[in-house]
Order: structure tokens, then sequence, then C-alpha cells
């Protein structure tokens, strides 16, 4: 294996064309690798780094390892999980039957966004490849899932265009991502990317290029609506497929784009936050609100129902047609039943058709696709009778009844995993196929055969048919019977005892026998391969058929999960209230082992009740509180039924949540700077239409300068002048209550607690007015913090208590009024004992606690 052979020079001149690759060369039963690849290769995959020219000096010899062909996927996958490209490198020609050096070429370069085996493919997400183009003037960003032949785009112009950018990067989650120099170089792209998506990003030079605008122009024509940077970011995208998949692509065929306002945009925190598919402690699945609502049977109902979670929807008509779809599937129960055991036998088929297209299929997947087939007049016939005009139109969908009729016809029905070793084509479609097939199946009956005859012909009955590998077959005789053989026998061997002679009809049957099984194989193959090029025309009719199977399947798990959870029907529309009754968090009430989940109310309406400020002490429920009204929004834009005894949702265009922050050290940057960083971008991207939810703004820095922050964050949210966006706002600043007397749109709630004594019991209800006390104290001590420390605080707090100044809350009468635009920090304060009665609940309070109050209020009358 010297630098210098004929094959290492082939493998040179290959590697030297892909520096960045790592390259599987095939050789007989492995692909092998060399040099640097195979340090590479061995460390990551725990490989042997051997050698085979161990005569060499050490500093001569070429470092190898490799990997059984058969089982290379899981070789590559661990490699893609580590951010490697792998070019396959194939044997172009059988090299027995090569002349000289064996014909190789790369077939295909895989990397994490290429993917298409389904080893290597979760089933129920997408993976997308995505190429992001910047400029001074407008943002582009493009995503292909080649696994399903989905190819989207959407334009955003103007300064705000990196921001939008983001948010698409984080609703689709790509696995890699191509970037022009000025998106490269954009550090909230950079940042997202490197540290918080960690996928393979890198900067591609054929934005804009000839190549990529011909690529465009050959895949979806040319169109008056589609801009300049839009068909660079296309052209760019297709252009990487073609130069990594080498083959044509006709499968991607239809461009979908959309503008900023097609669906609600969701920012990277807001999806963390509410733990949307995937939980932030853990990033699982299990806790999140796909969990909840995933009980699709399909892959396809999977993957659509994770996408509608990122796209909520905007318009009232497309959200009521889902509703409606919803409704009548879970009004019906033996429907609903039937429509979802159907669904059990249905493959993914999107994956399927993609990989049928793009040659990588074999014959099990094209009887998979056509099992599915199969099952589509039971679910056409199951959907006829409904009134619902999405299901009526899932139900117009084609059969597929002709793919299907081929596909069975043709292949068998256990058909062997490999396409290249025969066994696929099923007896009685082809004759010569039935011929060669017997004919390798009953050889030893042939040979058997002709054995028997040629004993009755020479009279001799130890005469035998034998077989090696250097005469091939030979009839043997013993040597005192082999003088009066008849004439058409040839001598071929003498032994000691016997003599070994050949037949014409020997030689043509050892022919036959020799070259069947190959001919058998070449032609199952062929066959194979015009049925796949038949379904592969398809294409277009069964993704479209899929697409629908997929909208049934989500439906349908929409309206599962409504019947098993008690969920209602929400009326959506555009007035701007939020009316929720009874409301619950729909993960929260799944994951409670014991207890019932206490329902709440929520109303906020962008015409009055605007800004809802939650107080109470921590672990009582705000969080959640808010957590589940922006769920239950985002749910009923999704076209689902919501955890609560009724709903009035009027949509909201974004949801923004600021819940918790944690210190970005790496960047040099503070819980505090995090929390005011994301404050500003909520500020400056939020419209009237918009939800917010704050939780605690302003507490990362002094009491004084983190009250005055959260006062004119929650004054600027509410007043209709400058944003006048329903907000719901948690403090412990008990201060800001007062605000609900003085700024109009603004209500206090808080979260009920019973004390006894030192005990607290938090009731999870979330009530009017706002709270008296925040009970750390408490909270600490059912955390489990030393007695010694919770006495102690006890009495520190007390002392601070007494003597505390009050804070001034109340502009005074002639105070200036604000100028236009700037934030209005206000006066504090209103007097202590008059708070604590006025939010006093009368009716919950024992004698004992009676008592208590009338003597602090004594007391602070004294202070006073």
């Amino acid at each position: 294996m010297a630098e210098g052979t004929p094959m290492m020079q082939q493998y040179h001149r290959i590697k030297d064309e892909l520096p960045d690759c790592i390259l599987f060369f095939r050789l007989g039963d492995f692909y092998e690798m060399f040099n640097e690849d195979a340090r590479t290769a061995a460390r990551e995959l725990d490989l042997a780094l051997t050698t085979r020219d161990r005569t060499r000096p050490p500093e001569e010899q070429t470092p190898m390892c490799g990997v059984p062909y058969h089982a290379y996927e899981g070789y590559v996958a661990k490699l893609l999980s580590k951010g490697y490209k792998v070019a396959i490198c194939e044997q172009m020609e059988d090299p027995a039957l090569a002349k000289g050096l064996v014909q190789r070429d790369v077939l295909r370069i895989i990397t994490p966004g290429t993917v298409l085996e389904k080893s290597m493919l979760e089933e129920r997400k997408p993976n997308y490849l995505a190429a992001v183009y910047l400029t001074e003037e407008t943002g582009v960003t493009c995503f292909a899932d080649l696994s399903t032949g989905e190819f989207l785009a959407a334009e955003f112009p103007g300064a705000e265009a990196p921001d939008h950018l983001v948010n698409e990067l984080v609703r689709y989650a790509p696995s890699e991502v191509l970037l022009n120099d000025a998106a490269a170089a954009d550090s909230a792209i950079r940042e997202l990317l490197t540290k918080r998506m960690k996928c393979m990003c890198q900067t591609a030079d054929f934005f804009g290029s000839a190549e990529s605008d011909d690529f465009f122009r050959q895949h979806f024509g040319a169109s008056g609506t589609d801009s300049a940077p839009l068909r660079a970011a296309a052209g760019a995208l297709l252009t990487y497929l073609h130069r990594t998949q080498k083959t044509e692509l006709s499968y991607i065929d239809t461009l979908t784009k959309y503008t900023a306002g097609s669906y609600m945009e969701l920012d990277w925190q807001t999806r963390r936050n509410l733990e949307l598919t995937e939980t932030l402690r853990s990033g699982e699945k299990k806790g999140s609100l796909l969990w909840v609502l995933d009980r699709t049977r399909t892959s396809m109902g999977g993957r659509l129902l994770r996408a509608w979670l990122g796209k909520p929807l905007l318009n009232p008509a497309s959200i009521k047609g889902r509703l409606n779809a919803v409704a009548e599937l879970a009004d019906d129960a033996v429907a609903r039943g039937e429509v979802r055991e159907t669904l059990k036998q249905v493959g993914d088929m999107e994956r399927l058709i993609s990989r049928v297209v793009y040659g990588s299929a074999g014959a099990r997947d094209l009887n998979a696709l056509a099992a599915s087939a199969g099952t589509l007049p039971e679910l056409k016939s199951l959907l006829q009778p409904m009134k619902s005009g999405l299901l009526r139109r899932i139900g117009d969908m084609d059969a597929l009844e002709a793919l299907r009729g081929q596909v069975t016809e043709i292949i068998g029905d256990d058909p062997p995993v490999t396409v290249r070793e025969g066994g696929m084509i099923r007896r009685g479609y082809s004759p010569e196929v039935d011929r060669l097939r017997d004919l390798t199946e009953n050889a030893r009956g042939a040979v058997a055969a002709i054995e028997q005859k040629e004993r009755e012909r020479t009279g001799v009955k130890k005469l035998k048919v034998g077989y090696n590998k250097v005469f091939g077959y030979y009839i043997e005789m013993p040597r005192s019977q082999s003088e009066t053989v008849p004439e058409d026998y040839i001598r071929k061997q003498t032994l000691v005892n016997g003599e070994r002679f050949v037949t014409e009809e020997l030689k043509n049957l050892e022919s036959q026998l020799l070259t069947a099984r190959d001919r058998l194989n070449e032609l199952e193959y062929r066959i194979f391969k015009d049925l796949s090029d038949t379904v592969a025309a398809m294409a277009p009719t069964v993704r479209e058929t899929a697409e629908r199977v997929a909208e049934l399947d989500a439906l349908a798990s929409l309206a599962e999960t409504a019947v098993l959870n008690g969920y209602c029907l929400p009326e959506v529309d555009l007035s701007g209230v939020i009316d929720i009754r009874d409301g619950r968090h729909p993960v929260v009430e799944q994951m409670l082992t014991d207890g019932v989940f206490v329902a709440n109310d929520a109303r906020l309406d962008a015409g009055g009740e605007r800004a809802l400020i939650i107080t109470g002490p921590n672990m009582a429920g705000k969080s959640t509180y808010m957590r589940q009204t922006a769920l239950i929004v985002l749910m009923a834009q999704i076209g689902s039924f919501v955890p609560a005894r009724s709903a009035h949702i009027g949509i909201a265009d974004r949801i923004f949540t600021r819940i918790g922050a944690s210190d970005d050290l790496a960047a040099g940057q503070s819980t505090f700077m995090v929390e005011m960083m994301e404050v500003a971008d909520i500020l400056k991207n939020a419209t009237k239409s918009s939800l917010i939810i704050l939780d605690e703004v302003g507490r990362g820095t002094s009491t004084y300068d983190g009250m005055s922050i959260a006062r004119a964050v929650l004054e600027f949210c509410a007043d209709p002048r400058k944003l006048g966006a329903r907000t719901m706002f948690a403090t412990h600043y008990h201060e800001l209550t007062e605000l609900e007397q003085t700024l109009p749109g603004v209500k206090n709630l808080n979260t009920a607690v019973k004390k006894r004594g030192e005990e607290v019991i938090f009731l999870r209800r979330i009530v009017p007015g706002g709270a008296d006390r925040s009970y750390g104290v408490e909270v600490a001590k059912l955390a489990g913090v030393p007695e010694p420390v919770i006495r102690r605080a006890r009495a520190v707090l007390l002392e601070l208590e007494k003597h505390a100044a009050p804070i001034a809350l109340e502009a005074s009468e002639d105070a200036p009024e604000p100028e236009e635009g700037q934030l209005s920090l206000g006066s504090l304060g209103a007097e202590q004992a008059m708070d604590r009665l006025r939010d006093l609940d009368i009716n919950t309070l024992t004698p004992l606690e009676a008592m208590n109050i009338l003597f602090e209020l004594k007391k602070l009358m004294r202070e006073e």
C-alpha cells in the first residue's frame, strides 16, 4: 500500500478534490481510510489504526483503518454528529471483471443536512439544510429537507432582517447552515448557530453566482416575483445539494415562499420558556407541549404536528378550518378510532418516495409504499361522511391504486434487503426470471438427473457427477469400466482408481448454472430499476397524498388529546380579547402524580384591561399561570382544543416571554444584562396585538433601580400611546400594585396563600388584588433551609421592616408630565396599613389570624 502504487495514486487524486471530507474509499467489502483521515476516524470511531506496508520504516508507513461496507451507516452517523463530512467513494465496476485498476468515483457527500438514510434520521423530526443570505437592505432564509423534498424560502426587508432570520432559524432548527459573508459576520446569527443551536455552519462563496442562478432557474424557472436575494439564497442551497449529492434533484420541484406575518413569529427565548418541543432542563420531549399533544400514528403526522407548533396561524378562517375538523373528529369517537387504527398501517410515505426518487430505495421500500397505499381507500371511505371542509379536502386524496397495483404485481412479499442479490421479483411476472430461478434452485436436481441418465446409458452403477473449481462439472467412473465409454465422452483427467470425463450436455449445464445466478440477479435488478423509475414519476402525486395523510393524522391526534384531557373548543377571532375560564397548564396537569391541578381564569383585553400585575410568593404558581395562558393562546392558534372550561382567544401576532435568566459569562454578560437585553428586544419588536409575559423584571439590580425599571417597562407596555400590548407582569415589587389606581388598563392579581402561624399553604388560586408580602422566609423553610437560618432571617426581616422608609409611588399633582416618548417612573407610595386592610379577605380569616392582623396594624399606626 505504498504511496506510489496505482491504487494509492487514485486515492490521492480523489482525496485532493475533497480536503474537507473524510473519504470512505471502497476496497472489496470495506470502506478504507488512509493517512490523516485514518487517524481522525480511528480516534472518533474507536477503530484500530493499522498499516499494510509494515516492512517500510515507520515514517514511510501509511496509516489506515476501515469499516465494513454493509455497516457503514452507523459509523457515518457518528462522524456527522461530531461535525465531519463523509465522502462515499465506490467501485464503479466489478473487480473480478476489471482490467487493471478498478475504476472508482465519489457518488455522494454526506453532511448533517443531506442525510437520507433511515438509520441516521429521527422519524418524527425533519432534517433541514438552510441557507442564510444577508445584505444591508434585506435578509433571506431558505430551508430544504432532502428526505421529503420540502423547499421553503422567506424574505425579510429592512434593518430588522437579522432578528427575523434568527427567529426563522430557531423555528426550523436546521442541522446544517450555509452563510454568505454578511450573515457569517452578524453577531446575533453567529451566536445562535454556534452557541445555542450548535449546528454545522459554513461560509459559502457561491451565493448569487452564475452557477447558483442557473440551478435556481432550472428548478423553479424565472419568476418576476422572485427577488435577486431570494434567488441567491435558494440557488446557493441548490448548488450545494448538487455538489454533494451528485444527482438530479427533480424531486425538489416546488418553492414555498412566505413572508413576515404569515405565521406567529416566536423567538428562541419564548420557545425555550414555553417548552414547546423539549424541556428547558433536560432537552427531552417528555414534559413539553409536543409530548402532550403528539398522539400521531405516523412519522409524517408527527413531523407535521411539530411544524404546526412552530408555526401558529394568524388567519382566523384557517384556524377555524382546523378547529372544525378537530371538533368533528372529537365528536365522533367511532370514526376517530377507525381513522387512527387505519393510520397505524401507513408508513413514512414522504421519505419512502424520496428514497425512490434519489435511487437509494430497496424492494422493501417499494413494498412499504404499496402497503401504505393499500390503506388509502379505507381512509377515503371513513372521511366520506365528514362535513368539515378540511376533512373533505383530505378525503379527495389520490388513493395511488396504480402504484400499488404495479408494485404488488412485480415485487415479492418478502424481498431481500439488498437489490443486487436477486430474490425480489414475484414468481409469475417474468418467464425468464422464473426459468433462471428454477435453474439455480434446481441445480442439484439437474445434476442428479444427468447422473442417473448416464448410469443407465453406460450401465456403470458407480458412475457419478462431481464438481471442482479447476475442471468444473465432470463424470467419474472406475478405471476398470472406462474402456467402453460412449463416443461423446471426452477424457478430462486420469486418476489412480478412476477416469474423469465431460460431455457437451454437462458443459452446457455447467455454463448455464455458473452464469444463471449472475444473469438472474442482473435481470431482477433491471426490472426493479424500471419499476423504481415508474414509481419515481408518480412522486408529485405520492407527495400530495402523503401531505394529506399527515394532516389527517395531526388533526386526529389533536382530537384524541382533546377528548382524553377534557379540552374545550376555543372561540378565535381578531377581537383583542383573551378570556379563559378555568384554564389549566396542559403539561403540568399531566405531570402531576398526586393532587388536582387548580384551574384559574385569565382575562386580557387590548381595549380594556391590557396589563395584569401578578404578585405573590415564589412557588405559589405565578409563572405556571402566565405560561398556561401563553400556551392556551398558542394551542388555539394551531387549531387545537385548549385546557379550559371555555376560551375566547383574540389572535396574538407574537408571544414574548421573559422568564428567568442566567449569567452569560462567556460573553461577559451578567444576569441583569441578559435580562435587559431580552426586555429591550421585546419592547422593540412587540405590537399592540402581541402577548407579553414578563416575570420579575428588574430583580437583578438594586431595589430602587429594579423597581424603577419594572414600573417604566410596565407603563410602556400598558400605555396605548406607546405600545398597549396585552401584558402579564409578575413581580415581587408590591409597591407596583398601586398602578391599578393610577394607570388605565392595569389590574392586580395575586396568588392566594393560607398562613397558619408559621405554616404557609399555597392555594394555587389567582385572585383579584395585590399581595401584601412575598413570604420569602416561609418559602425558604419549605425548601429545606436549616431552622437556625430561618429564625435569623425572620429576626432580620422584622428589623428591616421596622426601619424601612415608605416608598412613594404616586406622582405629585404639580410634578411635570413626562415628555412624549419618555418612560415615566412616577412617584411611589401609599399608606401600608390601608394597603393591608384593602387586600384582606375577611372570609378566610380565623379568629386568631384576625387578632394577629389587628396587632400588626396597630403597630404600623404607632410607627406612623
